[in-house]
């Protein structure tokens, strides 16, 4: 009997550069698939139900043995939360996360210097910090039980002369693909496959945490900053028993990578040994294994220079395409929204024929790039303001610019984002 092989593939370093020959493999040692998500964080799971609501069904690799659990919070505002309710977990998500009312802003020494009430400014406003562990599980539970592959880290990209794409997992396992949606996070092999550069560090690190309060947390429904010299916090209720906090300081270097929680902590507390009490005691309540310390990145995505969303079958979404710092809380926001956009441009491919994959996968990048580039470098801008150290600036700013200047409404324009609904 004849024996069937595979069409010969070759690897790839960048889909651009000079083929090679790779080996013939056999067709019965490789699982084909129409759609591969690279990642099961939360861009990954997001995708694979928007497109789960569409009717198209997909596979996710994860490296991981499991839902990853680590992490703190991810605040969202009202664009998340409709791309929650499109997605249909937000009615399990909202019962468990507290609505935040107000945002308040005080100096390093404690004195308020403005508030403001979100509902005020707009009456659609929604903003709930929800814990990424709680996240996750709510997603991966909108998928059928095999629906994710873990312990399947991506070892290699490669593509076929038939225009699928050949990938190579840890075990040597192989797994044939008529599309890849890399959702494998800011250092994503799969968009350094595509030439895009690394994420540039942005002078900056932030300690997080999970304050945790098991007879009930002390503070109001409201999100604090409270900004010094060089260095800012804040914080915010994700629930009854749990507070997010943060700690934002400035650094030449990314710095050695520090997993002794007593180190993250004694650290944490030195830069805030004269600042209000009620962080010094959030940061004592919290369990050591909430403390992390990340340097901040982000990826500007200039036209003609920056390569496209897209090359061929394989497309980016989320972190591994538009890494951006947390200034402005929109992150993981505009991650759901590459979900929701790519999964109706795939639907349009897919399911109704008005387009290729391949031009759909380009719109969905053309229509993603105009609100994401410009989010990407608003969110740096405000880091490095609020990161100033000079005396005259920070007193200015303290002074005159956040109590006299600065209106809510005109800095949250960017949480409006709509799209075309989900459907089958």
């Amino acid at each position: 009997m004849a024996i069937l092989l595979h069409p010969l593939i070759w690897p790839l370093r960048h889909p651009s550069r000079q083929r090679r020959v790779r080996p013939v493999v056999a067709a019965s040692c490789v699982r084909k698939e129409d759609i591969v998500i690279v990642g099961a964080g939360i861009s990954g799971l997001a995708t694979a139900v928007a497109l789960q609501r569409v009717g198209i069904e997909s596979v996710v690799v994860e490296q991981a043995e499991s839902l990853r659990s680590g992490g703190t919070s991810l605040t969202f505002f009202k664009n998340g939360w409709k791309v929650f309710d499109a997605i249909g977990v937000a009615a399990e998500l909202r019962p468990q996360f507290i609505e935040i009312e107000e945002m308040v802003v005080k100096s390093e020494g404690g004195r308020e210097l403005r508030s403001f009430r979100f509902k005020d400014e707009d009456q659609s406003q929604e903003v709930r910090a929800v814990e990424r562990g709680t996240l996750l599980e709510a997603l991966a539970n909108r998928l059928p039980p095999t629906a994710i592959s873990f312990s399947s880290k991506l070892k290699s990209i490669e593509r076929s002369y038939n225009n699928d794409t050949l990938l190579t997992l840890d075990d040597d396992s192989l797994i044939s693909a008529k599309v890849v949606i890399a959702c494998d996070g800011i250092r994503s092999p799969v968009a350094k496959w595509m030439g895009f550069p690394d994420p540039r560090y942005v002078g900056h690190c932030a300690f997080r945490g999970l304050g945790v309060y098991p007879d009930g947390q002390p503070f109001q429904p409201r999100v604090t900053y409270v900004y010094g010299r060089g260095v800012r916090a804040g914080y915010v209720p994700l629930s009854s028993t749990k507070v997010y906090w943060f700690v934002c300081f400035n650094s030449p270097s990314p710095g050695p990578r520090i997993t002794d929680p007593s180190i993250l902590r004694q650290e944490t507390e030195n830069l805030l040994r004269d600042w209000p009490s009620e962080l010094l005691s959030l940061i004592k309540s919290t369990p050591d294994d909430t403390i992390i310390r990340t340097p901040l990145v982000d990826r500007w995505l200039w036209p003609g220079i920056t390569p496209a969303a897209s090359s061929g079958k394989v497309v980016l979404v989320g972190d591994a395409w538009h890494p951006m710092t947390p200034n402005l809380g929109q992150g993981a926001c505009c991650a759901l929204e590459d979900a929701v956009v790519l999964a109706n441009k795939l639907g349009e491919a897919m399911k109704l024929g008005t387009m290729t994959v391949e031009e759909a996968l380009r719109s969905y990048g053309a229509e993603r790039w105009p609100r994401i580039f410009p989010l990407t470098i608003r969110a740096n801008l405000v880091g490095a303001l609020l990161q100033l150290d000079n005396p005259v600036v920070c007193s200015l700013r303290d002074n005159l610019i956040l109590p006299k200047l600065v209106r809510l409404g005109p800095i949250l324009e960017h949480t409006n984002f709509d799209f075309e609904p989900l459907q089958l």
